[in-house]
């Protein structure tokens, strides 16, 4: 794109809370947004960091945010239940759009942002921040460019402790979809589903456990085969019901990838740096108001998804896929964030895992919302 037809950024932050915050912090460093808004119910929150951004504008209504003319993209961050209003709000004024995962947590609804996206033609993305990870990267290449032939089989395995599923359901009453596979688990999958491009799920058969969280109206555990339309075979497996001392303070993956001419073995457990302490060491992610049962005195470092804090200021994927985000609307860059389509996708997918399980049978694939009302 040439020099005169950059385009400025007139940004609008619907959810004030963690990840918003980190996003609001990394769009006042990008010299293209020129204008920045935010929306939070909770007006504290969001007056907090519209001071700390110094934010054009500040509503508790996001009605009254997205109709701004300055406005011309807008990011929703808000928690995962509530997403469907304003993405379809900010569609409807044609803005360029950032959606943290999911599109929705209803397959119906998530249908129905996919849809208004593509007839509107507005560009938007959604948020699958391990897209933006280095090894992860270096492991797309490889796959690419042919090095390990065609993929026949994929392990995946997540552990979480349970300070992330706490905080989530602990803010809404309405918890019969937040899963560990759609709230965390779709984090993994769509990682593997970008390693298999091309490659087309047709069954899938999981199984669940509810020992631990079940009190909380969540699962502990959900593991799945997938079988593929070219007879590759995909085990995806995530618990996110580990101890709150667990050191890793969100996520920890194993992933193993076999091809016809080679394999790829990725060890992302964090074990590497580890911090012992007499002094307790903080959530790596802890919403507004969450305070954990139980002290954590060990820690895997840098396992915080979006990454690191140093000086005040956050290091890592995160900062990539905002600043890539920014380019993208800014210079018309290609980037490989994750489209609508793959949110719906994914969520479809994790929605199908919790469907063989709740049944115990293969469910074959795809599906339609419809399908999914015994959820």
């Amino acid at each position: 794109m040439a020099e005169e037809e950059r385009k400025d950024i007139g940004l609008a932050i619907v959810g004030c809370g963690t990840v918003g915050r980190l996003r609001a912090m990394l769009a006042r460093e990008y010299p293209a947004v020129k204008w920045l808004g935010l929306c939070d119910i909770n007006e504290e929150v969001g007056q907090r960091l519209a001071e700390d951004t110094n934010a054009d504008f500040f509503t508790g209504d996001f009605e009254t945010l997205l109709k701004r003319p300055e406005v011309t993209a807008t990011i929703i961050a808000t928690d995962e239940n509530f997403h469907v209003a304003p993405t379809l709000m900010a569609v409807e004024q044609g803005h360029d759009l950032f959606i943290e995962k999911p599109l929705a947590t209803d397959a119906q609804e998530s249908l129905d942002i996919l849809r208004a996206i593509e007839a509107s033609g507005v560009d938007a993305v959604v948020g699958y921040t391990q897209r933006f990870r280095r090894r992860f990267l270096a492991t797309k290449e490889r796959i690419r460019t042919g090095q390990i032939g065609d993929i026949t089989a994929v392990v995946t395995r997540a552990f979480m402790n349970r300070m992330a599923p706490l905080a989530t359901v602990r803010r809404t009453d309405q918890r019969l979809r937040l899963t560990p596979m759609v709230v965390s688990g779709t984090h993994s999958l769509d990682l593997c589903m970008w390693f298999m491009e091309g490659q087309t799920p047709v069954s899938v058969y999981a199984k669940s456990s509810d020992k631990a969280l079940s009190s909380y109206g969540t699962k502990d555990a959900t593991f799945g085969v997938f079988t593929m339309d070219d007879g590759a075979i995909w085990s995806m497996n995530i618990s996110w019901a580990l101890p709150v001392v667990w050191p890793g303070p969100v996520y920890g993956l194993e992933i193993g990838i076999v091809g016809t001419r080679g394999v790829i073995d990725i060890e992302d457990t964090h074990r590497d740096v580890v911090m012992a302490s007499e002094l307790p060491q903080g959530a790596g992610y802890r919403p507004e108001g969450y305070e954990p049962d139980f002290q954590r005195h060990v820690e895997f470092m840098t396992s915080y998804p979006p990454g690191d804090m140093y000086n005040g200021e956050l290091w890592g994927p995160m900062r990539e896929e905002t600043a890539q985000w920014f380019a993208r609307l800014h210079m018309g860059k290609k980037t490989h964030h994750a489209t609508a389509a793959d949110g719906h996708r994914n969520l479809m997918l994790t929605m199908a895992m919790d469907l063989s399980a709740a049944r115990g049978e293969v469910v074959q694939l795809p599906l339609g919302p419809a399908d999914l009302a015994d959820l």
